[in-house]
């Protein structure tokens, strides 16, 4: 698979948003958040999102200029409406009010409405990590793919999760999980170099296993919620999906991903997100925190693994490994993605840097 360093892999990104009418500011924002996911090994929520944002842009369901704004305050929360465009600059926006509440109050929340798709969940709760807090975040989804336990219709999205804690080295505690067994992006991406998908990612229109990565997308299947089928507990990963909306949706006023109007607004998807900061020193010392944090990774980490070649991780180990690895080596574009951006690039006159 072609690969292409970080620094040119990142100018590509900004260069599209640039041309799309992203202001300077935005546009350094939003790739920052794009291209750490890339870096991270998160290549459903990269580049790869690329050709979505631009139909979002086209059709005119996402403005590029957006500019979020405070509609409501106290002195530990805040509800952002994001101005319907896409999610990165609101998300990023909100995730640092509550961290600067909580610097002042022990904690706080912020959530966001009138929003979209806002790249990778665990970029946020880093930054309440990386500034010493427990940080959690969770958004609903602009795309209806699952149907609930037992159910034939779809009604949620991939409605992802993300929980983050300060260790007392490099690598903090970071688990960003979708609750379905996988994120779309993944199965866009097998979609995008003509690949199957693995067994239990889809299902098709009655509810069949399938391998087909665009039956979810085009052909009137379903993701499946985690667990994959209600014998392995998929109500765990439904129940979690259902939070997900309660505090991304719910608590911001955004359209409901049940209510028809969803996929009908004319300005920005108005789906939800939820950001949440914890200054562990309201409970304890922060550094004992920490320390206890660490130890306890590093404890998991020293279980002894069924496969001595396969070491046993904590959430966040994955990430960190591929940074070091993809900054070395470059980020790998598969021919197909790299294609399809090629082309928005040309159409939207962005200079092309990744050759």
């Amino acid at each position: 698979m072609p690969t292409a360093p970080y620094d040119k892999h990142r100018a590509q990104i900004k260069a599209i948003l640039l041309a799309w009418g992203m202001p300077e500011d935005s546009a350094e924002a939003t790739t920052d958040i794009l291209s750490w996911a890339d870096l991270h090994g998160v290549d459903s929520h990269g580049m790869s999102m690329i050709p979505g944002y631009d139909r979002l842009r086209r059709s005119g369901r996402a403005k590029m200029d957006a500019r979020p704004r405070i509609i409501r305050e106290t002195g530990v929360s805040a509800v952002v409406d994001a101005g319907g465009g896409l999610g990165h600059v609101p998300a990023r926006f909100a995730m640092q009010m509550a961290i600067d509440k909580a610097k002042r109050t022990g904690m706080a929340i912020a959530a966001v409405k009138n929003s979209a798709h806002f790249g990778a969940t665990g970029y946020y709760t880093l930054m309440a990590a990386n500034a010493g807090f427990i940080g959690m975040a969770c958004t609903s989804a602009s795309g209806i793919q699952v149907a609930p336990t037992f159910g034939k219709q779809a009604r949620l999205g991939t409605d992802p999760w993300s929980f983050a804690a300060p260790t007392t080295n490099s690598r903090p505690f970071l688990l960003d999980m979708a609750t379905t067994t996988v994120a779309a992006g993944r199965i866009r991406n097998k979609a995008n170099e003509g690949l199957p998908t693995p067994d239990g990612w889809v299902l098709d229109r009655e509810g069949r296993p399938s391998n087909d990565p665009l039956v979810a997308r085009e052909k009137g299947g379903f993701l499946t919620s985690l667990g994959g089928s209600p014998e392995n507990s998929s109500y765990k990963g439904y129940g979690l999906a259902a939070m997900v909306n309660i505090l991304g949706s719910c608590l911001s006023g955004a359209t409901l991903v049940t209510d028809p109007m969803h996929t009908k607004k004319p300005q920005g998807m108005d789906i939800g997100h939820f950001f949440m900061a914890i200054d562990p020193g309201i409970f304890r010392d922060k550094d004992e925190f920490a320390a206890d944090v660490t130890r306890f990774c590093n404890d998991l980490r020293a279980t002894t693994p069924m496969d001595p070649s396969q070491p046993v991780m904590v959430a966040g180990d994955p990430q960190w490994n591929n940074a070091e690895k993809r900054l070395r080596e470059g980020i790998p574009v598969g021919p197909g993605l790299l294609n399809q951006v090629r082309q928005i690039a040309q159409a939207c006159a962005a200079p092309w840097v990744l050759d």
